[in-house]
């Protein structure tokens, strides 16, 4: 019998699938170490901007500083744990947090002014940034570790890291890390010395966040194009077109943003915009009416009652021997204007930081009418410098060079950047180029909004050797959408304080007596009355507890 031959069918072979090859890993590692570099650098920039920005638009410079620098920290924390989530797709996961934080980052700076400009506050949208900004950019070193060391993980795929392995991923650490705070490096130094100058905080912001959308896309797309799928590819291009176009678009459009943003802040009655090295000028007005002054948002020069504040800093001061003075700031030719009135003056000395503040005292017809032309007189000198170490370099050498009056014409001394002008080594070197009889104004914030602030200036003084006479001037213009000072706390609200505060001061322990000189000019707001008025409401705000001095390296003067 034969038996039936069964045929088997032929037993099919499990092929491996076939591995895209993995691209050399020098090839992948230097490229993530550049985009480290050139991410990192942006992110900088988004900070600097946040607290360059923040301390225009609320004041307090070190506040600003400390609260975004802290509370971006924190949430750079956050955003490296988040990003455990996407460490299995980090190629993707990270393609979206670039564009995420080249959209945040680059508007930042946009939206925070037009909070400020149509709403009038800007903390809160600073703190959301900042932690928005924080937890994208935490998320950016776990997810480029994933990516750089995803060809060594699967070389070693099924096996132990050898000791020499696990020395080059700490190698691998030690690399991105150092890319990324050279690129820290880079971009704070490019920040205040090629993008504000160039570019101006709101462009200067889109710009970065341009760079950041094609460094960070440019990586994945190209770099790391073996992992995505079909899908994550198309997300990814789609999202970074729309992150560009729309910085893009908002460059095209700042222009005409900051130019509403700036009537919105200011009214309609803005005139002249100039971007200087140092500051924002703004002044509004002067066609039917007195201009108004504004720099960095504050309010310097109120058109319609200036003469009370500059008349009230001036005069008392110029009871008695005024043959030179010496004033610290006043770049905008108020102060000088009032000294000038006296015929005894024979020189006046202005110390401003700013030479666009007096460019534009001297050449607006506006401001030039309203300072009465105090820069074209012979007798007035402007030196541009720094105050204290104009003051401090060539105190010695000035011995001879003694000013009979020094006038302290400056922002409220809550202002940061003013704040080592009313410290006690300041007023030491004032007192160093005064003569024995001179006499020392100061003006020192509101008596009734501020007072501490106000009679720790008063402290100080004392300290440095000084007898004080305090007194207060009223008149002050309410109503400024962009607030009169930023140190008056309304936070933009446009009330500003009701009141200016001054310090008459003289050296020795004698307080000085508060008049006017024999030969002082018609005045419009002062008077001997007025003036022992003014002594007696300051002296009502005095408290039981002495404030203690601010110095260098303890400055009292809070936001």
């Amino acid at each position: 019998m034969i038996e039936p031959t069964v045929t088997m069918p032929p037993k099919r072979v499990r092929r491996a699938p076939v591995r895209r090859p993995e691209p050399p890993r020098e090839t992948v590692r230097f490229p993530v170490l550049a985009v480290v570099f050139v991410c990192a650098a942006c992110g900088l920039v988004y900070e600097l901007e946040l607290v360059a920005l923040a301390s225009y638009l609320i004041g307090d410079s070190v506040t600003q500083a400390s609260v975004v620098l802290s509370v971006m920290v924190f949430a750079m924390g956050v955003g490296s744990l988040l990003a455990k989530a996407l460490r299995f797709r980090a190629a993707v996961g990270f393609g979206l947090v670039e564009a995420g934080l080249a959209l945040v980052g680059g508007t930042s700076a946009m939206v925070l002014y037009a909070a400020f400009a149509w709403f009038g506050e800007s903390r809160y949208v600073l703190v959301a940034f900042s932690l928005a900004i924080g937890v994208l950019i935490g998320a950016e070193i776990p997810l480029l570790m994933s990516l750089i060391q995803r060809g060594d993980r699967s070389g070693r795929s099924g096996r132990k890291a050898s000791l020499g392995e696990q020395d080059d991923a700490a190698g691998t650490v030690a690399d991105l890390f150092a890319a990324d705070y050279v690129g820290a490096l880079v971009g704070g130094l490019a920040f205040p010395f090629l993008l504000l100058p160039w570019l101006g905080q709101l462009t200067g912001a889109l710009v970065t966040g341009a760079v950041n959308a094609v460094a960070g896309g440019g990586l994945v797309l190209w770099v790391f194009r073996r992992d995505l799928t079909t899908r994550s590819r198309a997300l990814l291009v789609a999202v970074n077109v729309s992150v560009l176009a729309v910085l893009a678009t908002a460059t095209v459009l700042v222009d005409d943003f900051e130019q509403a943003a700036r009537r919105a802040v200011y009214g309609e009655r803005v005139r002249v915009a100039v971007h200087t090295e140092l500051q924002e000028i703004i002044v509004t007005g002067g066609r039917e009416g007195p201009p108004d002054l504004f720099l960095d948002g504050r309010l310097r020069v109120a058109g319609q009652d200036e003469y009370r504040y500059h008349e009230a800093l001036v005069h008392p001061a110029m009871n008695g021997a005024h043959d030179r003075v010496l004033i610290v700031g006043g770049g905008d030719g108020m102060a000088a204007r009032e000294a000038l009135r006296y015929p005894g003056v024979r020189s006046v000395t202005v110390v401003e930081l700013d030479p666009g503040v007096v460019l534009l005292a001297r050449t607006d017809p506006a401001l030039a009418r309203l300072n009465g032309q105090a820069f074209r007189d012979p007798r007035v000198r402007v030196v541009y410098a720094d105050a204290f170490r104009w003051l401090r370099g060539g105190a010695t050498d000035r011995l001879q060079e003694r000013y009979d009056v020094v006038i302290s014409d400056l922002p409220d001394p809550g202002i940061t950047p003013s704040a080592k002008l009313y410290a006690q080594e300041f007023y030491g070197l004032v007192a160093q180029v005064l003569t024995p009889s001179g006499r020392f104004a100061v003006h020192a914030g509101s008596v009734t909004d501020r007072p501490r602030t106000y009679w720790t200036v008063d402290a100080t003084l004392r300290a440095a050797g000084f007898a004080t006479r305090p007194y207060s001037a009223s008149g002050r213009t309410p109503g400024f959408a962009a607030g009169p000072d930023r140190a008056d706390g309304s936070g933009g609200t446009g009330r500003g304080p009701g009141d200016w505060g001054f310090l008459l001061a003289v050296p020795g322990s004698r307080p000085p007596a508060l008049g006017l000189a024999p030969d002082a000019p018609r005045l419009r707001s002062l008077g001997e009355h007025t003036l022992e008025a003014a002594a007696h409401r300051a002296e009502r705000g005095r408290g039981d507890a002495e404030p203690p001095p601010s110095t260098l390296v303890h400055p009292r003067y809070g936001g």
